[in-house]
This record gives structure tokens, sequence and C-alpha cells, in this order.
């Protein structure tokens, strides 16, 4: 081994060099070379072409930093001398070399990096010379910076490695040492507290810059009412202000100074700021006033008119587009349809008219958005009830004009109905037990609330000792909720029917939708009918203690149903398949071409001549393609219906290709599948291991279960007798039930 100096242009990257991708970071390697050159050499081994080259066996982002120093011109690559170390032996003996070389590198301790920086500093640097000399932003030399100068007892945590890197900054989110400390002393030993929940709790008395009520106020109004500004070096949300209380005065005295002067500009009894974007529990105690629109004018209703026909027209031009060849004349078509109904819904969206005589009456909110700006609500609110009545005009008055170009007629004038002022619950309304206070009056509207939320709490603590009655419950809540559209089951599990992109009645008739529907009516619906009829609360209790008492085979088959029902087409509106509906589909074997066959009307009448005829040399050959290729699409949709059917005549392996085809966006394309995951038969089950008992009786040969539920015993999970003869979920599933989605 010899150490020696060769010219960069005579260097190359070896093919065995283990270090391929090192492009990260490679613009900070090469400003250091720049500042101090190259310190540790490159290992190297003589190639074989170009004759006289080496090639870099360990080096590789050093040769690519030296590379593009070279590119810029700061260096020479003929001239620049670069010191290596010369190996020579077998490939597998290089790559072993380059592999060690890699491997036993040991990043450098974070804690280590500020004692360095802070040196730098001490010794005359400054923050912007150090950041270009190491090829860093100037933003992570002061992060750095302020780790280095994190209370001692966390610095010396992280040095120690007892705590990350992560943590560290969270603690750091803060130049105070002594609120460091403070959140240090009470979590720093709780291993479970993460770095976001360390920086929440820090934060928990300051205020991000980023906030709407920092931004309405602004920095310089809050620095010059003596408030404090620290920067957060770590976030991107913005510096925190430690006195968030001056910050909120500043914006409350704001905020009234605008809602007086819009009260008193716009007319109104009052305008109340809100410091945010609800006007849910301030207005909880007001009235809302229901206000006219402004009448249509007869040009509007003109235009109205003719909208309504040009999209009908419209609509039926775009039923009658097909395939490919008229992409450009749909799409003009969806355009017109959208501008139009955009104009529709603008003349619908007609204001309001707040009479003179209201004005004084009612009251509205100034709201404070997120960006730090103020809007004024459109909703207008009272302490009393009033109503507004528009007074209809004469029909042959003259001053029942809209305007002079003959719109409709306007309301002659308004009358307001007002009630005794209430604060929401009408003194002569009886109080509701569940309400009630000693002596006989209603609880405040706010301690009640707290009152529920606290019930519910004891609730959810007390039926996680009964995992049975939970599960008999979450089956109930979501079936109940599908098929009883009055049920209010106290609970936010649900079940909602699917948001399709397409209607039902427009998409074409399938196999599986027939067996889906045959399914739902062999359902046992028996504990549907148990109800009382003298309360809606009584009636949901009746059929929830009719459906408990329902058999083990029963409940699984509505499982089964209310889950197959709540199954979404695609992921919203984007075009992307869900994956782990396709993992679903691979765990359960599916063979999409056994239920679903393309057919002239869910297919081949709806793509272009040119698919088609791809399709028949895809599954045919030229052949095929080639015999249908003279003919109009109508009769090559016919034909390719009879031979995706299996009906035509035609070679044996051409007949079987036809019959296993079905188009891409039927297939389910399981990732999880094309990548080897090494999941087994046991892992298939998953969930089900942890929740149900393994029954050794199942004969493996029962061909009733696929990959889940052969094995599954669901006794003990639904609280029945466990020697009943329990029904295996698959059994049910496959032999027993046909699901369908309730329409």
């Amino acid at each position: 081994m010899t150490i020696q100096s060769v010219k960069l242009a005579k260097l190359v990257l070896s093919p065995i060099n283990v270090r391929q991708a090192g492009e990260d970071f490679i613009e900070q390697l090469a400003a250091d070379i720049a500042a101090r050159g190259l310190i540790q050499n490159l290992i190297v081994t003589p190639a074989k072409k170009p004759r006289g080259t080496f090639a870099v066996i360990a080096g590789s982002r050093r040769l690519r930093a030296l590379e593009l120093l070279a590119q810029r011109g700061d260096i020479d690559a003929a001239s620049y001398d670069v010191p290596v170390l010369v190996l020579s032996g077998s490939d597998a003996l290089l790559s072993e070399t380059s592999l060690a070389e890699n491997f036993q590198k040991l990043a450098m301790n974070p804690a280590d990096e500020c004692r360095a920086f802070q040196h730098f500093m001490g010794t005359g640097g400054d923050i912007d010379g150090v950041a270009r000399r190491f090829g860093i932003t100037r933003r992570f030399v002061e992060g750095r910076l302020r780790l280095a100068d994190l209370a001692e007892p966390i610095f010396t945590a992280l040095a120690e490695r007892r705590i990350s890197l992560d943590i560290a900054k969270a603690y750091a989110s803060t130049a105070s040492q002594d609120r460091q400390l403070m959140v240090w002393q009470a979590y720093g030993n709780q291993s479970y507290q993460s770095a976001d929940s360390i920086r929440r709790i820090i934060a928990n008395e300051t205020m991000k810059s980023s906030e709407p009520v920092a931004r309405y106020v602004g920095e310089a109004a809050y620095v010059a009412a003596g408030g404090k500004v620290e920067n957060d070096l770590f976030s991107d949300d913005g510096d925190r202000w430690v006195d968030p209380g001056i910050a909120q005065t500043l914006a409350a005295a704001k905020l009234e100074a605008e809602a007086l002067r819009l009260g008193e500009e716009q007319g109104l009894a009052w305008v109340r700021p809100i410091a945010g974007t609800s006007t849910w529990e301030a207005a909880r105690d007001l009235h809302r006033i229901h206000l006219p629109t402004l009448p249509l004018t007869l040009e509007q209703a003109e235009r109205l008119d003719t909208i309504a026909t040009r999209l009908e027209e419209i609509e039926d031009a775009m039923q009658g587009v097909e395939g490919d060849e008229d992409e450009a004349t749909y799409a003009a078509l969806e355009e017109e349809h959208e501008t139009l109904s955009d104009e529709a819904q603008e003349i619908h969206d007609r204001p309001q008219i707040l009479p003179d005589e209201l004005k004084q009456k009612v009251g509205t909110f100034l709201l404070l958005g997120r960006d730090g700006t103020t809007t004024l609500d459109t909703t207008y609110y009272s302490e009393t009830p009033i109503r507004v009545v528009a007074i209809e005009p004469d029909a042959d008055g003259d001053e029942d004009k809209a305007g002079e170009d003959g719109g409709e007629r306007a309301p002659r004038g308004f009358h307001i109905e007002e009630g005794p002022v209430t604060t929401g619950r009408s003194a002569a309304a009886p109080v509701a037990p569940e309400a009630e206070a000693p002596g006989g009056k209603a609880l405040s509207q706010v301690l009640y609330d707290q009152l529920t939320v606290q019930r519910r709490d004891v609730l959810a603590a007390s039926i996680l000792a009964n995992p049975a009655l939970a599960l008999d419950y979450l089956l109930f809540a979501m079936i109940d909720g599908r098929v009883n559209m009055l049920s209010h089951s106290g609970t936010t599990i649900r079940a909602s029917h699917p948001q399709d992109p397409m209607l039902a009645k427009s998409v074409p008739a399938t196999r599986a939708r027939d067996y889906l529907a045959e399914a739902y009516d062999g359902l046992d619906a028996s504990w549907t009918e148990a109800c009382d009829k003298s309360s809606s609360g009584a009636a949901t209790i009746g059929r929830f203690e009719a459906f408990r008492a329902l058999g083990d085979e029963a409940k699984t088959a509505w499982l089964a149903w209310i889950v197959a029902a709540s199954f979404e087409a695609k992921d919203g509106y984007t075009a992307k398949q869900n994956a782990l509906q396709n993992r679903l589909a691979t765990i359960l074997d599916i063979d999409v071409a056994t239920w679903w066959r393309p057919t002239a009307e869910n297919f081949f009448d709806r793509v272009s001549k040119g698919v088609l005829l791809s399709l028949l040399d895809e599954v045919g050959g030229p052949a095929l393609s080639a015999r249908h290729a003279s003919q109009k699409k109508p009769e090559i949709a016919a034909s390719c219906e009879k031979l995706f059917a299996g009906e035509a005549i035609v070679e044996a392996e051409v007949k079987a290709a036809a019959l296993a085809w079905v188009p891409n966006a039927m297939r389910f394309l399981d990732q999880a599948d094309d990548a080897d995951t090494g999941n087994n038969d046991d892992a298939d089950a998953g969930f089900a291991d942890l929740i149900v008992s393994q029954d050794p009786g199942i004969d493996d040969d029962d061909d009733a279960g696929d990959d889940i539920g052969d094995d599954i015993d669901i006794a003990d999970l639904i609280g029945n007798d466990p020697d009943d003869d329990a029904a295996n979920i698959n059994d049910a599933a496959n032999d027993e039930i046909e699901i369908v989605a309730a329409e």
C-alpha cells in the first residue's frame, strides 16, 4: 500500500464502490474542501480502462465534491492533486475494503457539534463565516449554538445519548433555561414523552408568531408594548412570543375599536368581536334573524331559464359522446356545463335585505381569520325573537318595479314581528328532569353540557371491562344506523352510505350486485321489529336488546353485511385505488372474472374502436384484430361481447385469455402482494388472533374458509354461551350470507 498524489482528472468511480448513491450533502462537503482542502485521502485501485486512471473504491462523496468544485471552476481537474491510498487485489477484497471504510464510520455526536461551533464563535468567528466554511445554512449554525446553551442536565443527557436530538431541539425551542429545567424536572425521566409533547408543554404559556392574534397585532406593536420574542430555530411555525397576555390585550382593544367603528358605519345595534372564526359559543343564547333575499329581476329569471335549458342539452350531448376520439368535444361540453352552473349559482346567491327599521334591533360579529385579517359576519342576531315578513306589492302598483329594466317587483315593505326577550329557553317550557337543579330550576346550559361530558366519560370508562357488550353495541350502532334512518344510538360509530362517484341507477347491473341483494334478503331482521312505539328511545332500546339476543350465526351475518356495505368505490375524487381494499382482495383470493364480465353495456360501447382492436390483438393476436378492423364500432362491440362471454368459436387459448380478461380498473392491484412481504397463513388472520380463541377441531381441509375464518370461534367475543354451536365467520360469510349494500 502506498500513498501518492493523482490528478483529479485521472480518478473515476469504481463500480464495486459500495456507496453508489452518495449525493447527500455534496454541496456542504464541497464547501468544506474548498475552505480546508482534502483532509482524508481517497482509496483507489489501478483501473484497467482508460489506461493510467484510478478507480475510487472508498471516498465517492469526496470525489463528487471535488468534481463539483471542478465544474464550478474553483479547481482545475487536470492539475489538482488528490492524495490517494493505492490498493491492489481481487474485486472481492477491494469491495470488502470499500464496505468496511463506509460501514465503520460513526456519526458525530450532536453535542460535540454544538461544542465545536461554540468554540469557533469563541475564537472570533461569526455565524455567516462558519456557515460558509462548512457549506451549511446560518439557521443550522444558530440551531447548534442554541443547543449548546441548553440547561446543563439536558445538554449532558444529549451528550450521553440518553435523549435524542429531536428531544433536545424540543427543549431548545425556548432560550429560557429556567423554563427548560422546569419541564425537564417534571418530564425528563418519562421515556414515553415525545418531542412534540415536550414542545407543546414548553409552548403552553407562549404564543406562536403565526397564530391569528399575533398576525393581527403585529410584532412591532407587540414589542413596543414590552413583549419579548424568542426565535424558534427548530420549527417552521414562526417564533414564540413569551408574553401572550400583552398580545391578547392589544388584540382585544384593536378588535373592540374596529367593532365599534363598523357598528356605527353599518347602523347596527351592536357588533361584537370574536378572536376566531366560529360564532357558535357567542351566539348560542341569541336568535338568528332570517332575512328575505333580493328578488329576481326579470332579466335574471329569463337567464336562469335559458341556463336550465342549455344545461339539459349539454347533459344529453355528453351522454352521446363515445370513446377517446371525442375527448376534446366532451371536455368542451364539460367546461361549458361548469361555467353555466357557476353562473346560475351566482344568480341564486342574491344578497339578503336588511330593512333600515330593523338595523337598530340586531347585531352581528366581527371575526378574526387564521391569516390575521378581520371579516364581518353576514348573519344577524337579536336578543328577542324577530320574524321579518316581506309585504308583497300591489298587482297594479307602479312603485313595485325593481328597476327601469323591467325587473320583477320588489317588496313594498317589511312587517317585523317581535317576541319577548329570552335566553333561548321559553320561560313557560317545562324543565326536563335531567336538566333540573335542586329546587326545580333549570341548570345553566354551560353547566349542563359539562355534566353530560363527564357522564359520558363514566360510561366510557366502565364499558372497558365488558368487551362483549362493547362489540354488541358497536355492531348494533353501525347496522341500526343504516336500516333505521331515525336511529339515535348515542355514538359516533357509523357505517354510513359510501359516497359513490355514480348513482346506483346509472351503473349497469352485475352478478355481484344481485348476489348482495339476495344476501340482504336472507339476513335475520326479526330484531328490527322489536320496538316500543311509545317513544323513539324505547324503540331503540327494544331493537338493541333483540339484537343482543340473536345467535352467533345471525350476528356474524350482519357483521359481514355491514362491512361489505361500507366499502367505498375509490378514494374520494382521485383515480387511485384503495391499498387496503386491494390487500383484502388478495387475502380473499378474489377472481374478478368469475364475478364480472365485460359487455357492450358496461364496457365495449363505452370505449373507442381503437381500444377494442388493441384488446382483440392482446387476447388473440394480430390475426384476430385484423379480422375486425374493417367493421364498424357497434359490430366490433357485439363480437367482443360474445368473445369475452365465452360464446364465440375461437381457438382454446384465445377463449381462455378472453374469459380471464378484465380491465385494469376492475383489478385489485395489491402493492403488498407484488413485493414479497413474507406473510404466511397465520399472519393473514391478523387482528382476529388477538381477540378470538382458536378452535383446533376445525379440519384444515375444510374449504368453507379462505385465509380467514377456518379457525375463528367468536362465541367468547360476542358474549354468548361458549358451549353453543358458534358459527364460523367464513361459514356464515361464504355459505349462508350474501351481502348487499342497502340502497
